[in-house]
């Protein structure tokens, strides 16, 4: 790959965009984690905005950095990246995420990510410049991820309904009041390890191509510290708009219902995280709550919203991909 030169004060500005990226993922996404646990009345917000803040950075300690890989080699031909398509794919990326938490809409991070970076790289070299089989991977995980979810959840929701078929209501609810903190928590381990390793491929990405980290080397340890902590910081701060459409719009939960949803979420975003694919915690989370809503009865789910969730799953790729090649032509006149 041949090393582009970058000043270090350019290098300095896109790290620091992408580290905004990395804190308006954590905002943006909060409400995936602490939905459930706060639309159920187990935890009051600031008590679960603090905890899954917490455990996004302690999922430094847990998660192999396979999804950072995929979104450093995989996504895009790492010969044609320079500074131009790294503040194209971040500023498409942070504008589609700004759109859509305006007006409270639970759309992927992630995809607006990789939206970004298919965007610049196709207005700098064409569709020959992108990765068939990584970008592959990662739309196939669009349907696979909330599907996977919503089978976990349901399933997750029948075992314990006839587990706890003779039991009082109360005692039941008492019970899952506690487990839905652990659920929580682990939905919360698996929302950091996969979505902050994004930014740390995108940072990756850029020091491979000015030259300051060697192609097939690991990324500098203050990339993935920094990485980890914007994101806690971003869910500390939380989304507060769009945790109402995820814990109460789309069906009632109870926690019981609440800890089935996280249990499914987590259990998806583990396995993603082990393939190394960079998937969606708002697809996950959504359809394990749609998966415990109509493990209960079909009607229990508002169809209407769902539907309305799909269609800013379908157009966050193209529309954050627009917005990033407008974005690399201005780039390619003021950096």
């Amino acid at each position: 790959m041949q090393t582009i030169q970058m000043s270090l004060w350019v290098i300095g500005l896109l790290v620091a965009l992408a580290l905004l990226f990395d804190f308006m993922n954590g905002f943006h996404d909060a409400a995936n984690s602490i939905a459930t646990v706060v639309s159920t009345g187990v935890l009051k917000p600031h008590h679960a905005v603090a905890m899954a803040a917490m455990c996004n950075v302690v999922a430094i300690f847990i998660f192999h950095l396979k999804v950072a890989a995929t979104v450093g080699t995989g996504t895009i031909d790492v010969a044609i990246v320079d500074h131009y398509v790294i503040f194209g794919a971040l500023v498409g990326a942070i504008a589609w995420n700004v759109i859509t938490w305006f007006y409270g809409i639970p759309s992927s991070s992630s995809h607006a990510l990789i939206g970004g970076l298919v965007g610049a790289a196709v207005a700098k070299a064409g569709t020959g410049a992108l990765v068939g089989g990584g970008l592959l991977k990662i739309v196939a995980f669009i349907l696979i991820s909330p599907l996977l979810g919503f089978l976990l959840g349901s399933v997750m929701m029948v075992i314990v309904s006839w587990t706890f078929f003779r039991t009082p209501p109360s005692r039941v609810d008492r019970w899952f009041r506690r487990l839905q903190l652990v659920s929580a928590s682990l939905y919360s381990l698996g929302h950091g390890g996969n979505d902050a390793q994004k930014t740390i491929g995108i940072i990756w990405m850029l020091l491979i191509a000015s030259g300051h980290v060697v192609a097939g080397g690991e990324p500098p340890m203050w990339v993935i510290v920094s990485c980890y902590v914007a994101i806690g910081l971003g869910t500390l701060f939380g989304g507060w708009r769009i945790v109402r459409t995820m814990g109460q719009k789309i069906t009632k939960l109870k926690p019981v219902g609440g800890f089935c949803a996280e249990t499914g979420g987590a259990l998806t975003l583990f396995i993603a995280s082990a393939l190394g694919v960079p998937v969606s915690t708002t697809h996950t989370i959504t359809g394990a709550i749609v998966g415990v809503g109509s493990a209960q009865k079909m009607s229990a789910v508002r169809w209407g919203v769902a539907g309305n969730i799909v269609w800013a799953w379908v157009l966050t790729i193209p529309a954050s991909a627009f917005m990033s090649a407008i974005a690399w032509w201005v780039g390619r006149h003021i950096l």
